[in-house]
């Protein structure tokens, strides 16, 4: 099973948890939603038993493989270790992987899909002790640093890490007496079609979009926000 999968139940069980709802008998429908990364676990274990896996299932441990790292089954193990009826889907848009998955549990649980979602992601990318080669034009930094907003940055790094939040709506949570870390008063998605640099990149218009989307939606005075948290890869 890739690393990823394991990782990602693992994280699952705990966000509910800690939510004070024993996982696998809560009597509330629960969703997931979340993303990995490409399997690199995979592609480094592609060879065994000095035959080359060609893509077809022809044996019990060829299947058992292909279903430990196709993503689709990231989030249907969970719901199925757990027990939760609610929809289980897994999605990918890249870097925003993890905050389009909670953008849309919330869309569920404002549907009526479910009445409790646990949304986020995993990206396990193998060891971290070994070094890159660094290519001019490239997204990895020249000397192992990140330095996002800064006039120095020239580029990114890879990195491991794993995240989920329980999400309930508002009324909801309050009725049950859980404890809220925080309440999500608006979000929205778009992309920027081709008027950017490259299919990779973000362009201004795009995300000034989003934003008014977002804050148009949680009805808010823009001047009254005082912290802003970002994706920075300094690329």
């Amino acid at each position: 099973m890739d690393p990823q999968q394991r990782v990602f139940l693992e994280c699952a069980w705990e966000a509910l948890e800690q939510a004070g709802y024993a996982p696998g008998s809560s009597d509330q429908t629960i969703g997931i939603y979340g993303g990995a990364s490409i399997s690199l676990y995979l592609l480094n274990n592609i060879i065994y038993d000095n035959h080359v896996y060609a893509g077809h299932m022809t044996s019990s441990r060829e299947s058992a493989v292909f279903g430990g790292n196709v993503p689709e089954s990231l989030t249907t193990r969970v719901a199925y270790k757990l027990n939760l009826t609610g929809p289980a889907v897994h999605l990918s848009s890249a870097c925003s992987t993890s905050l389009v998955a909670v953008h849309s549990a919330c869309q569920s649980l404002l549907n009526g899909e479910c009445e409790m979602a646990s949304a986020g992601g995993v990206s396990y990318l193998g060891s971290q002790t070994q070094g890159y080669l660094y290519e001019e034009g490239l997204v990895l930094s020249p000397d192992g640093h990140c330095r996002s907003f800064d006039a120095q940055g020239k580029g990114t790094l890879w990195g491991n890490g794993v995240g989920l939040v329980v999400l309930k709506l508002l009324e909801d949570a309050i009725a049950d007496g859980d404890y809220i870390h925080a309440v999500i008063r608006g979000s929205a998605v778009n992309n920027d079609g081709n008027l950017k640099v490259s299919h990779s990149a973000p362009s201004v218009d795009g995300q000034a979009r989003a934003i008014y989307q977002a804050q148009d939606i949680a009805d808010i005075d823009p001047a009254t926000i005082t912290y802003i948290e970002t994706h920075g890869t300094g690329t």
